[in-house]
């Protein structure tokens, strides 16, 4: 038998209710901040997220599905989103109409890790860019988007971290600081952190090596050492967020997994997830635009894992998270003629909006009936010779066991349910 890939999960028909139910909150919630929906390939260049992400990342070292197409050229299944919005955004001359350029989007994403809970190697996106708004006031309304977001989920439990990076000027001189704390560790670090040094000190902050966490425990804190703009910036984005009564704290080790990142950072976390705690996270990046070809354009965003949003809903709802989803009317037939009648009848009802239900097995009458209960039907109705001959049937509330007798026409019956839910 051929499995799924490893990494990989089918999303059967008892959770795509969850994942749609997840989906249509986003997008109401975009809707009423204007942000817009984009779609975008699920593959790129390579260089897109080499330049973009960053190439002493970990998604760029180890993580990145990439392989050579039929012309030779690198392509790399997209590990995360926003790269390949700034890409769309240059390509397309988003940039040329009245600004801010405000984007949503729902994706599939890629990365070559180790499975387990809440990691995937096949996983999904729900994200949000901001393009051209520098203002702290920008900062703050996409976490009050993603905050919004999460509340009408009905999560609990869930707790913001902000930091500030600060920009190239103050990273440079923080640079500096902990190239030097790191050196007096360089025996113990781990041999992507030895590179790290070098390249990027910062990104050692974010490795999960024990003994690279344990020493970056220590190290010098971004938020200390902030220019004056950084500084100021980030107090104002704290104040708008408590004018909006969204809680926060401060977490000095946020630095993000991307390269991209600067001043504003943020996760929103889950109590009740384990290790892998992060539910929603983002921040912004002043010089990405411009770094991928395109004029200077500053941008902030964020990204939310949809399957880490299953696990803390089932978590704290139950693992069966319950949707009204049975059919309004399930018709039961006696006999061929009836059969016919029924779907004639069901057809009508479904372009009236009504979602009608039949046996498509050949089921005998008691069977249909056992069958109506295990699809919870809220109402039924058994159509055979005598009720074609009437154009009349009697229609059973299935909860409350009322039965009333009701023509044979999507209308009348449209009219008793409308009825019930007035």
């Amino acid at each position: 038998m051929i499995t799924k890939p490893r990494g990989t999960e089918d999303v059967l028909p008892k959770d795509s209710k969850l994942w749609q139910y997840i989906e249509k909150t986003a997008r109401e919630v975009c809707d009423l901040y204007g942000y817009k929906e984009i779609r975008t390939p699920v593959f790129e260049h390579t260089e897109l997220f080499q330049r973009g992400v960053g190439d002493t990342t970990d998604v760029v070292q180890k993580e990145m599905y990439t392989f050579e197409d039929k012309g030779g050229r690198s392509i790399t299944l997209k590990p995360e989103g926003t790269a390949t919005l700034v890409r769309s955004y240059i390509e397309n001359s988003l940039y040329a109409n009245p600004q801010p350029t405000k984007l949503s989007y729902i994706i599939p994403c890629f990365r070559y890790e180790k499975p387990q809970s809440g990691r995937l190697r096949e996983f999904h996106q729900f994200g949000i860019e901001c393009f051209g708004a520098s203002s702290s006031s920008t900062d703050a309304e996409v976490i009050s988007l993603a905050w919004m977001f999460l509340k009408k989920l009905g999560l609990s439990g869930i707790t913001l971290n902000i930091n500030s990076i600060g920009c190239p000027v103050c990273k440079k001189e923080y640079n500096k600081k902990l190239r030097a704390y790191f050196e007096e560790y360089k025996g113990e670090l781990c041999a992507t952190c030895l590179e790290r040094l070098e390249k990027n000190p910062m990104r050692i902050i974010d490795c999960k090596s024990e003994i690279c966490s344990r020493i970056a425990k220590d190290a010098p804190k971004m938020v200390d050492h902030l220019c004056t703009e950084c500084s100021e910036h980030f107090e104002e984005t704290k104040a708008r967020l408590s004018g909006m009564g969204i809680d926060f704290e401060v977490n000095p080790d946020i630095v993000r997994g991307l390269d991209y990142y600067t001043k504003t950072v943020f996760e929103f976390v889950s109590d009740c997830l384990g290790a892998q705690s992060t539910v929603c996270g983002g921040g912004r990046y002043s010089g990405l635009v411009e770094e991928l070809g395109g004029k200077p354009a500053d941008g902030i965003g964020f990204a939310a894992g949809i399957e880490r949003l299953i696990l803390v809903l089932k978590a704290q709802k139950g693992e069966e998270v319950s949707f009204d989803d049975g059919p309004d009317v399930f018709v039961a037939t006696m006999g061929d003629e009836a059969d016919k009648t029924a779907q004639k009848l069901i057809f009508e009802l479904r372009t009236k909006g009504i979602h009608a239900q039949q046996d498509l097995c050949g089921r005998s009458l008691k069977a249909q009936m056992k069958y109506a209960d295990k699809l919870a039907a809220r109402y039924s109705v058994v159509i055979g010779d005598d009720e074609i001959a009437n154009n009349k049937g009697n229609l059973k509330n299935m909860g409350t066991g009322e039965v009333k007798e009701v023509s044979l026409t999507a209308e009348a019956i449209c009219e008793i349910l409308d009825a019930e839910v007035r």
